[in-house]
């Protein structure tokens, strides 16, 4: 089952937060067909937030067609985001932690990794539009 965890610096609404965490495993095949969420009072009692957040977060979800609330049961995963590239995940994330490992090592902290790959990600996608 997936655990939430809020990013208070993210500027990224916290029901933004969980529905992208969602979608993002979704992707990255952790979450399958039939899976349930954890329940609203979960997710309250584990991050401190409104219930109504979390209702808000997977309404959202609902209507994108990904999940489907069963009343008394819960919240169900009813389709993926997975595709063909799932196969390539493995060697790329064993590549992305010996990076993160080089990066570790030359005195990066966190959020200077962060920065460093979404500004390297946003310059090779405008490359790729040019």
């Amino acid at each position: 089952m997936i655990e939430f965890h809020l990013d208070g610096r993210s500027g990224v609404s916290p029901y933004q937060q969980v529905v992208q965490q969602v979608r993002n495993a979704l992707r990255l095949g952790l979450l399958r067909e039939g899976d349930q969420l954890p329940t609203v009072k979960d997710v309250v009692a584990s991050l401190a937030i409104n219930p109504n957040t979390v209702l808000k977060a997977y309404r959202e979800l609902e209507h994108e067609g990904l999940v489907a609330a069963r009343p008394g049961r819960g919240t169900f995963v009813t389709r993926t985001l997975t595709d063909h590239s799932l196969a390539a995940h493995g060697p790329l994330r064993a590549d992305l932690r010996r990076w993160l490992s080089k990066a570790r090592k030359a005195g990066l902290d966190d959020e200077s990794i962060e920065a460093l790959f979404k500004a390297t990600f946003r310059s090779a996608a405008q490359e790729d539009i040019a």
